[in-house]
Protein backbone atom coordinates (compact mmCIF):
# COMPACT_ATOMS: atom_id res chain seq x y z
CA UNK A 1 0.00 0.00 0.00
CA UNK A 2 1.32 3.88 -0.85
CA UNK A 3 2.00 5.58 2.64
CA UNK A 4 2.08 9.25 1.90
CA UNK A 5 4.03 11.98 3.76
CA UNK A 6 3.59 15.91 3.57
CA UNK A 7 6.48 17.74 4.23
CA UNK A 8 7.16 19.81 1.17
CA UNK A 9 6.58 23.63 2.43
CA UNK A 10 3.84 25.10 0.35
CA UNK A 11 4.85 29.02 -0.30
CA UNK A 12 3.04 31.34 0.23
CA UNK A 13 4.38 34.44 -2.60
CA UNK A 14 4.19 38.07 -1.29
CA UNK A 15 2.48 38.68 -4.84
CA UNK A 16 -0.56 40.42 -4.63
CA UNK A 17 -3.43 40.42 -6.46
CA UNK A 18 -2.89 44.01 -7.92
CA UNK A 19 0.52 43.15 -9.30
CA UNK A 20 1.92 41.61 -12.59
CA UNK A 21 4.89 40.50 -10.78
CA UNK A 22 7.04 40.33 -7.45
CA UNK A 23 10.51 40.76 -7.85
CA UNK A 24 13.38 39.77 -5.10
CA UNK A 25 16.87 40.91 -5.60
CA UNK A 26 19.22 39.42 -2.74
CA UNK A 27 22.66 39.64 -1.81
CA UNK A 28 23.95 36.91 0.17
CA UNK A 29 26.46 34.62 1.27
CA UNK A 30 24.57 31.31 1.74
CA UNK A 31 21.49 29.26 0.80
CA UNK A 32 18.92 28.51 3.71
CA UNK A 33 15.73 27.99 2.08
CA UNK A 34 14.18 24.66 1.81
CA UNK A 35 12.95 22.57 -0.56
CA UNK A 36 9.40 23.88 -1.43
CA UNK A 37 6.71 24.82 -4.21
CA UNK A 38 4.27 27.49 -4.58
CA UNK A 39 0.88 28.28 -7.10
CA UNK A 40 2.87 31.48 -8.86
CA UNK A 41 5.43 31.10 -11.68
CA UNK A 42 9.09 32.36 -10.93
CA UNK A 43 11.92 33.28 -12.85
CA UNK A 44 15.29 32.42 -11.01
CA UNK A 45 18.53 34.19 -11.85
CA UNK A 46 21.79 33.51 -9.03
CA UNK A 47 25.15 35.07 -10.30
CA UNK A 48 28.57 34.45 -8.22
CA UNK A 49 26.84 31.00 -6.97
CA UNK A 50 29.13 28.39 -8.33
CA UNK A 51 29.29 25.10 -6.59
CA UNK A 52 25.80 25.63 -5.76
CA UNK A 53 23.14 22.35 -5.77
CA UNK A 54 20.18 23.11 -7.63
CA UNK A 55 17.22 20.62 -7.25
CA UNK A 56 13.95 21.47 -9.74
CA UNK A 57 12.12 18.03 -9.40
CA UNK A 58 13.83 15.17 -9.94
CA UNK A 59 16.81 16.90 -11.26
CA UNK A 60 19.89 17.72 -9.55
CA UNK A 61 22.73 19.83 -10.68
CA UNK A 62 25.74 21.63 -9.63
CA UNK A 63 25.40 24.91 -11.62
CA UNK A 64 28.12 27.47 -12.27
CA UNK A 65 28.60 31.03 -11.76
CA UNK A 66 25.43 32.00 -13.61
CA UNK A 67 22.15 30.39 -14.07
CA UNK A 68 19.08 30.98 -15.38
CA UNK A 69 15.28 28.72 -14.29
CA UNK A 70 12.03 29.24 -15.03
CA UNK A 71 9.77 26.77 -13.21
CA UNK A 72 5.87 27.07 -14.42
CA UNK A 73 4.98 24.24 -12.67
CA UNK A 74 2.35 24.58 -9.57
CA UNK A 75 3.69 21.35 -7.76
CA UNK A 76 7.02 21.38 -9.03
CA UNK A 77 9.45 21.38 -5.65
CA UNK A 78 12.68 23.00 -6.09
CA UNK A 79 16.04 24.75 -4.27
CA UNK A 80 18.95 25.97 -4.21
CA UNK A 81 21.37 24.63 -1.83
CA UNK A 82 24.46 25.79 -0.77
CA UNK A 83 26.60 22.45 -1.51
CA UNK A 84 29.93 23.86 -2.46
CA UNK A 85 29.67 26.99 -2.97
CA UNK A 86 32.08 29.24 -0.99
CA UNK A 87 31.15 32.65 -2.59
CA UNK A 88 30.50 35.75 -0.81
CA UNK A 89 28.78 37.61 -3.14
CA UNK A 90 25.87 35.78 -4.24
CA UNK A 91 23.39 38.05 -6.01
CA UNK A 92 20.00 36.39 -6.62
CA UNK A 93 16.81 37.64 -8.76
CA UNK A 94 13.91 36.21 -7.92
CA UNK A 95 10.56 37.15 -10.12
CA UNK A 96 7.47 35.64 -9.26
CA UNK A 97 4.06 36.33 -11.29
CA UNK A 98 0.55 34.77 -11.82
CA UNK A 99 -0.17 32.48 -14.38
CA UNK A 100 -3.29 34.44 -15.78
CA UNK A 101 -0.90 37.16 -16.39
CA UNK A 102 -1.62 35.91 -19.52
CA UNK A 103 -4.95 35.87 -20.81
CA UNK A 104 -5.68 32.49 -22.49
CA UNK A 105 -7.40 34.43 -25.50
CA UNK A 106 -3.82 36.45 -25.30
CA UNK A 107 -1.24 33.61 -25.13
CA UNK A 108 -2.67 32.13 -28.09
CA UNK A 109 -2.23 35.23 -30.49
CA UNK A 110 0.63 34.64 -33.21
CA UNK A 111 2.70 37.02 -31.35
CA UNK A 112 3.12 35.65 -28.24
CA UNK A 113 3.34 31.91 -29.57
CA UNK A 114 7.34 31.21 -28.74
CA UNK A 115 5.94 32.39 -24.94
CA UNK A 116 3.22 30.15 -24.11
CA UNK A 117 5.21 27.17 -25.54
CA UNK A 118 8.24 28.29 -23.31
CA UNK A 119 5.73 28.79 -20.09
CA UNK A 120 4.17 25.31 -21.26
CA UNK A 121 7.87 23.49 -21.11
CA UNK A 122 8.57 25.13 -18.03
CA UNK A 123 6.18 23.01 -16.19
CA UNK A 124 9.16 20.67 -15.68
CA UNK A 125 11.51 23.76 -15.25
CA UNK A 126 13.40 25.05 -18.01
CA UNK A 127 17.53 25.98 -17.59
CA UNK A 128 18.96 28.72 -19.99
CA UNK A 129 22.13 28.55 -21.73
CA UNK A 130 24.62 31.17 -21.04
CA UNK A 131 23.89 33.00 -24.74
CA UNK A 132 19.94 33.43 -23.55
CA UNK A 133 21.61 35.12 -19.83
CA UNK A 134 23.77 37.40 -21.30
CA UNK A 135 21.32 38.57 -23.79
CA UNK A 136 18.96 39.46 -20.81
CA UNK A 137 21.31 40.38 -18.45
CA UNK A 138 20.82 44.21 -18.76
CA UNK A 139 16.95 43.98 -18.66
CA UNK A 140 17.48 41.48 -15.59
CA UNK A 141 20.31 43.73 -13.77
CA UNK A 142 17.95 46.85 -14.16
CA UNK A 143 14.45 45.35 -13.29
CA UNK A 144 14.43 45.78 -9.29
CA UNK A 145 15.39 49.45 -9.71
CA UNK A 146 12.74 50.47 -12.44
CA UNK A 147 10.57 53.56 -10.47
CA UNK A 148 7.69 52.60 -13.64
CA UNK A 149 5.25 50.08 -13.10
CA UNK A 150 4.48 50.16 -16.61
CA UNK A 151 8.11 50.19 -17.92
CA UNK A 152 9.23 47.86 -15.52
CA UNK A 153 6.01 45.29 -16.68
CA UNK A 154 7.53 46.04 -20.54
CA UNK A 155 10.78 45.01 -19.31
CA UNK A 156 10.00 42.06 -17.98
CA UNK A 157 7.79 41.19 -21.15
CA UNK A 158 10.77 41.43 -23.32
CA UNK A 159 13.07 39.27 -20.40
CA UNK A 160 9.99 36.83 -21.34
CA UNK A 161 10.27 37.09 -24.98
CA UNK A 162 13.91 37.44 -25.72
CA UNK A 163 14.45 33.76 -23.63
CA UNK A 164 11.22 32.41 -26.09
CA UNK A 165 13.68 32.86 -28.63
CA UNK A 166 16.22 30.11 -27.76
CA UNK A 167 13.56 27.37 -27.78
CA UNK A 168 14.91 24.09 -27.62
CA UNK A 169 18.49 25.20 -26.28
CA UNK A 170 17.04 26.01 -23.43
CA UNK A 171 16.63 22.41 -21.15
CA UNK A 172 13.68 20.96 -19.40
CA UNK A 173 14.97 19.57 -15.98
CA UNK A 174 12.64 17.54 -14.31
CA UNK A 175 10.60 14.41 -15.74
CA UNK A 176 7.40 14.81 -16.62
CA UNK A 177 6.11 11.19 -14.58
CA UNK A 178 8.05 12.79 -12.04
CA UNK A 179 6.18 16.38 -12.26
CA UNK A 180 3.24 14.85 -12.99
CA UNK A 181 2.50 16.25 -16.03
CA UNK A 182 1.06 14.50 -19.01
CA UNK A 183 3.24 14.22 -22.05
CA UNK A 184 2.45 16.16 -25.14
CA UNK A 185 3.31 15.95 -28.97
CA UNK A 186 2.54 17.46 -32.32
CA UNK A 187 2.01 13.56 -33.53
CA UNK A 188 -1.11 12.05 -32.54
CA UNK A 189 0.87 8.30 -32.55
CA UNK A 190 3.54 9.16 -30.66
CA UNK A 191 1.11 10.85 -28.03
CA UNK A 192 -1.21 7.43 -28.15
CA UNK A 193 1.82 5.56 -27.32
CA UNK A 194 2.86 8.43 -24.67
CA UNK A 195 -0.18 7.91 -22.89
CA UNK A 196 -0.46 3.85 -23.15
CA UNK A 197 3.37 4.09 -21.37
CA UNK A 198 2.05 6.27 -18.90
CA UNK A 199 -0.73 3.76 -17.52
CA UNK A 200 1.34 1.02 -17.92
CA UNK A 201 4.40 1.27 -17.46
CA UNK A 202 4.66 -1.39 -14.10
CA UNK A 203 4.13 -3.86 -16.51
CA UNK A 204 6.22 -5.11 -19.45
CA UNK A 205 6.25 -2.85 -22.42
CA UNK A 206 7.22 -4.50 -25.72
CA UNK A 207 8.55 -2.71 -28.89
CA UNK A 208 6.44 -5.27 -31.21
CA UNK A 209 3.11 -4.07 -29.18
CA UNK A 210 3.45 -0.70 -29.39
CA UNK A 211 4.57 -0.56 -33.18
CA UNK A 212 0.87 -2.62 -33.76
CA UNK A 213 -0.84 0.37 -31.91
CA UNK A 214 0.15 2.67 -34.41
CA UNK A 215 -0.22 0.61 -37.60
CA UNK A 216 4.12 0.36 -38.31
CA UNK A 217 6.77 -2.29 -38.23
CA UNK A 218 9.02 -2.32 -34.98
CA UNK A 219 12.08 -0.89 -37.01
CA UNK A 220 9.70 2.19 -38.81
CA UNK A 221 8.43 2.94 -35.71
CA UNK A 222 11.77 2.74 -33.58
CA UNK A 223 13.01 5.00 -36.13
CA UNK A 224 10.11 7.44 -35.88
CA UNK A 225 9.73 7.47 -31.64
CA UNK A 226 13.75 8.45 -31.65
CA UNK A 227 13.04 11.30 -34.59
CA UNK A 228 9.94 12.87 -32.57
CA UNK A 229 11.13 12.31 -28.97
CA UNK A 230 14.77 12.43 -29.25
CA UNK A 231 15.20 9.50 -27.09
CA UNK A 232 15.20 5.78 -28.41
CA UNK A 233 12.06 3.45 -26.69
CA UNK A 234 13.73 1.70 -24.27
CA UNK A 235 15.51 5.19 -22.80
CA UNK A 236 12.05 6.77 -22.91
CA UNK A 237 10.48 3.84 -21.09
CA UNK A 238 13.44 3.75 -18.04
CA UNK A 239 13.11 7.73 -17.76
CA UNK A 240 9.42 7.22 -16.91
CA UNK A 241 9.90 4.64 -14.56
CA UNK A 242 11.99 6.60 -12.69
CA UNK A 243 10.39 9.98 -12.86
CA UNK A 244 7.43 7.40 -11.37
CA UNK A 245 10.21 5.89 -8.79
CA UNK A 246 11.31 9.31 -7.74
CA UNK A 247 8.10 10.78 -6.75
CA UNK A 248 7.09 7.71 -4.97
CA UNK A 249 10.92 8.04 -3.05
CA UNK A 250 9.63 11.50 -2.09
CA UNK A 251 5.99 11.12 -1.24
CA UNK A 252 6.03 7.77 0.06
CA UNK A 253 7.65 5.94 2.84
CA UNK A 254 7.49 2.60 0.63
CA UNK A 255 11.18 0.84 0.77
CA UNK A 256 13.71 0.97 -1.98
CA UNK A 257 12.46 -1.89 -3.14
CA UNK A 258 9.22 -2.00 -3.27
CA UNK A 259 9.27 1.28 -5.37
CA UNK A 260 11.46 -0.47 -7.64
CA UNK A 261 9.04 -3.24 -8.22
CA UNK A 262 6.20 -1.00 -8.61
CA UNK A 263 7.61 0.91 -11.41
CA UNK A 264 8.43 -1.56 -13.87
CA UNK A 265 11.87 -2.66 -12.84
CA UNK A 266 12.49 -6.38 -12.22
CA UNK A 267 15.68 -6.44 -10.53
CA UNK A 268 16.93 -4.20 -7.66
CA UNK A 269 20.39 -3.93 -8.38
CA UNK A 270 20.09 -3.02 -12.02
CA UNK A 271 17.12 -0.63 -10.52
CA UNK A 272 19.64 1.28 -7.96
CA UNK A 273 22.68 0.99 -10.34
CA UNK A 274 20.00 3.17 -14.35
CA UNK A 275 19.25 5.28 -11.02
CA UNK A 276 22.58 6.30 -9.91
CA UNK A 277 23.76 6.70 -13.42
CA UNK A 278 20.90 8.61 -14.57
CA UNK A 279 20.57 10.75 -11.34
CA UNK A 280 24.08 11.05 -10.14
CA UNK A 281 22.69 9.18 -6.62
CA UNK A 282 21.25 6.05 -5.13
CA UNK A 283 17.29 5.74 -4.47
CA UNK A 284 18.80 6.28 -1.17
CA UNK A 285 20.65 9.45 -1.28
CA UNK A 286 18.15 10.99 -3.15
CA UNK A 287 15.61 10.18 -0.95
CA UNK A 288 17.67 11.39 2.00
CA UNK A 289 18.89 14.45 -0.13
CA UNK A 290 14.62 15.78 -0.31
CA UNK A 291 14.30 15.28 3.29
CA UNK A 292 17.11 16.89 4.82
CA UNK A 293 16.09 20.20 3.16
CA UNK A 294 12.10 19.82 4.45
CA UNK A 295 10.79 21.38 6.91
CA UNK A 296 7.45 21.22 8.82
CA UNK A 297 5.81 24.77 9.34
Amino acid sequence: MQKHQHHIIREITPLSDKDCFYIAERYKTEFTYPIHNHAEYELNFTEKAAGVRRIVGDSTEIIGDYDLVLITGRELEHVWEQHECCSKEIREITIQFSSDLFLESFLHKNQFDSIRKMLERARKGLCFPMSAILRVYPLLDTLASEKQGFYAVIKFLTILYELSLFGEEACTLSSSSFAKIGTQSDSRRVTKVQEYINDHYKEEIRLSQLADMVGMTPVSFSRFFKLRTGKNLSEYIIDIRLGFASRLLVDSTMSVAEICYDCGFNNLSNFNRIFKKKKGCSPKEFREQYRKKKKVI
